[in-house]
């Protein structure tokens, strides 16, 4: 059988494997979950033994009927801001290990900050979530709450880190998960010793970084026992999944743009340097291409603020579809199309879970303005889209001021399926918007590129453009571009509305 390779996306919610050829196709992937635990308001936790059991299980089953004696070389894309503490014999120090999104380390962050300029650390490190996400303010938080396990800590990795260190017994990183650690300076491609001193942790405590391409070695005995795979397929490093994902999108050159619709969605520029600015705060990875950055500004709650308008305005409408067999958002974007470009002056902020470095304060909260008794349910759907996508221009206007983008812009996530939503899209960030084959696969994709790079399949990224096949083009309308300019300093207007109101509301005292 002609050389395969494996890719693991490992994510919030579960593994994905997935077994590619040699040319980048897909040739089958199998998805299982695993548990995110919250001991504690603001602790999310995940099991690093449960990653292993997906790993192991996702693997045996991608293959098939493949030949395991196929697989060449194994990549991972791996979910951001991992911290799980390991003893000088590799075993780990805690059951549970925080994951991107625990924030409980917000005192260490603000200690840090005494001694450290907290601008001047954005402006160094990228890391632009808020910094008690961080890992290295959660090795803080074990060194100030768990100091006996801290005293027996020898190095503290990442995700994908973790599962590399099974697979090989080599402990290392790459400059991508590095660059989350919160201690890492980006132009200076390495650990911070400034920041590590404002911190109070030594340098031996993360782990040595080499390129995302290096094969760290091959399997271990255990490990190929374990996945039902030859000892001589070889691990690469791999990458933090926001790099693996913009590599699997296709940014791969200066200005290159990809937007991620899911239930989060973000917009990402790949560039020869950082995009930083100390307002909108850009979060930045060193990309997994030697050399380059990729920039992105998010809104936290894209596809979750179209899922309540599906769940608390549109039920009838979706058990309706579902009993026909139907994806209710099918039925959504159908009727939405009914209502007219601007949905009859009727706005939408998808501000639903809050506000991000985005916005003017993070209590701004939802809103439908303008909302009349003429407006019908399908103004509301397309209110929300349109909404959705000008939060979207607003996050592009910011990367636009910061550097070059270009003028298309590939789409991945579930959400890039509706023609529609793409059309809307297309209208209101004015550039043509792009459907591919690739679709959910960014990131298993970006993971199976790292490996077909270090195995020797692959001379560079640049046959990534060849696994593109575009499927759909959305090209801006000029009439609905200019409707849409017209609304979008209304939209900014009622967003910095918002945020006042929100802030007020927030002063309220909590009756359940």
């Amino acid at each position: 059988m002609p050389d395969t390779i494996l890719a693991y996306d490992l994510g919030t919610g579960g593994n994905k494997a997935s077994l590619y050829d040699a040319s980048g196709r897909c040739l089958n992937s199998v998805f299982v979950p695993y548990e995110t635990h919250y001991p504690r308001a603001g602790w999310h936790e995940q099991r690093p033994e449960a990653w292993w059991d997906s790993v192991v299980g996702s693997t045996r089953q991608v293959l098939g009927r493949a030949d395991p004696a196929s697989v060449r070389c194994i990549a991972i894309s791996g979910h951001s801001l991992g911290c799980v503490p390991l003893d000088a014999g590799g075993r780990v120090l805690r059951d549970a290990t925080p994951i991107w999104s625990d924030k409980r380390a917000a005192d260490q962050a603000a200690r840090f900050f005494q001694r450290a300029d907290e601008e001047q650390w954005y402006q160094q490190t990228g890391n632009g979530f808020p910094p008690a996400h961080y890992t290295a303010f959660k090795v803080m938080w074990y060194r100030d709450h768990e100091p006996e396990m801290f005293q027996r800590v020898n190095t503290v990795i990442g995700t994908k880190d973790y599962i590399n260190y099974r697979l090989t017994g080599r402990i290392a990183t790459d400059p991508s998960y590095a660059s989350g650690t919160g201690v890492y300076d980006l132009l200076a491609w390495d650990y911070s010793d400034e920041l590590l001193a404002a911190a109070d942790l030594p340098r031996g405590l993360f782990p040595a970084i080499v390129p995302s391409t290096e094969v760290l070695g091959t399997l271990a005995p255990e490990a190929a026992a374990a996945l039902g795979l030859p000892d001589d397929v070889q691990v690469a490093c791999g990458g933090v999944d926001n790099s693996c994902m913009a590599l699997g999108a296709g940014n791969i050159a200066e200005g290159r743009a990809y937007a991620s619709l899911g239930s989060s969605m973000w917009i990402a520029v790949s560039s020869a340097r950082p995009l930083l600015d100390v307002g909108s705060k850009p979060y930045v990875f060193t990309h997994v291409i030697p050399g380059m950055f990729t920039s992105a500004v998010a809104i936290f709650s894209g596809g979750t603020s179209l899922r309540w308008v599906r769940d608390h305005l549109c039920a009838k409408l979706a058990a309706e579809a579902e009993a026909a067999g139907e994806d209710p958002y099918d039925a959504m974007t159908r009727l939405a199309a009914q209502s007219p470009p601007g949905a009859r002056k009727l706005l939408f902020n998808p501000s639903l879970a809050g506000g991000s470095s985005l916005e003017a304060s993070p209590n701004i909260r939802g809103a439908l303005m303008g909302l009349d008794l003429g407006h019908t349910q399908a103004d509301v759907i397309r209110a929300a889209l349109e909404g959705i996508a000008l939060n979207l221009r607003l996050v592009l206007d910011e990367l636009r001021a910061l550097g070059e983008v270009g003028g298309e812009m590939v789409v991945v996530g579930g959400a890039s399926r509706s023609a529609l939503w793409r059309q809307i899209l297309a209208d209101a960030l004015e550039v043509d918007i792009v459907k591919t084959n690739v679709g959910q696969e960014a990131g298993s994709l970006g993971a199976a590129a790292v490996a077909a790079v270090a195995c020797g399949l692959w001379d560079d990224f640049g046959r990534i453009a060849e696994v593109h096949q575009v499927e759909a083009v959305a090209r801006p309308d000029p009439p609905n571009v200019a409707l849409y300019n017209q609304l979008l300093p209304i939209f900014r207007q009622a967003a910095r509305d918002q945020a006042r109101l929100g802030d007020l509301l927030a002063e309220l005292p909590s009756r359940g």
